[in-house]
């Protein structure tokens, strides 16, 4: 079963309190994982990971994003919420999701690829509905920034197809290659939410936590000299370092899940 709420704010707070004695001027806290949220909201259910049950709510009700912010700010702590914006499950047991969950609102924005399913980033209503999601948690929560992690295009599967074919006959540019075309859904979907953050509240921050490597330079000169398997530009059609460059975002933080004298990078 589930922690109970008791316990569940023990166990946040614990964490809190262990980072605020090492001197941390920031929290990174998960508060929408697979098409669900961590906070009462039209626009998703409630998460599963709160109760047990997703769209169930806190019993006793709380709010747990507008609890955990108070909570941060009063260790003097930054809260930045984290979203995975294009995961729609989190594997293909789909008869746990909520009636109100993408995936059974709006079946032809999803895109099965592996076991999860996926919002479909080519689809310009895709893109307004994670737009609003954003808009929401920045208008009335006092959150100091947005964060993504490395979730945009998935991962590559061998021998898998992620189809999107009739997204790009529909909305490609003439002589747009499915590569190029991709990557500038993700770029649309990046500037999109930092300008409608900085509309909002300019001094809330926009992060992304990308995987850690960008572009071997076996592919392209500017890249490192790295070997890996995919990258985010090639594999993942996420190009952070042109959204750094055009100030759509405020901060950088690869995901560098090896050691320093790990040969391939």
């Amino acid at each position: 079963g589930q922690d109970n709420v008791e316990k569940q704010k023990k166990d946040f707070l614990d964490i809190l309190d262990f980072y605020q004695q090492l001197n941390f001027n920031a929290v990174i806290v998960q508060i929408r994982d697979a098409g669900d949220a961590f906070y009462p909201t039209e626009l998703a259910p409630w998460s599963r990971f709160l109760t047990g049950t997703e769209g169930q709510a806190p019993e006793p009700y709380y709010n747990p994003l507008e609890w955990m912010i108070a909570e941060a700010h009063k260790r003097g702590m930054e809260f930045h919420a984290w979203l995975n914006p294009y995961r729609a499950t989190m594997n293909e047991n789909t008869e746990i999701l909520a009636e109100n969950h993408d995936y059974n609102l709006h079946p032809d924005w999803m895109i099965k690829y592996g076991t999860k399913y996926y919002y479909n980033p080519g689809l310009p209503e895709v893109r307004q509905h994670l737009v609003n999601i954003m808009d929401e948690v920045v208008t009335n929560y006092e959150v100091d920034a947005i964060h993504f992690d490395d979730y945009f295009y998935p991962y590559k599967i061998k021998d898998e197809t992620f189809d999107d074919s009739q997204a790009y006959a529909t909305y490609a540019l003439p002589q747009q290659s499915l590569a190029d075309w991709r990557r500038a859904n993700v770029d649309s979907l990046v500037l999109d939410i930092h300008k409608t953050i900085k509309a909002r509240k300019p001094w809330v921050q926009f992060g992304i936590s990308p995987f850690g490597v960008w572009k071997n330079k076996s592919t392209d000169p500017k890249g490192s000299d790295t070997q890996a398997g995919q990258t985010n530009y090639d594999d993942l059609y996420a190009d952070p370092l042109m959204w750094m460059q055009s100030g759509w975002i405020d901060y950088l933080v690869p995901q560098i899940y090896w050691s320093m004298d790990y040969p391939v990078a």
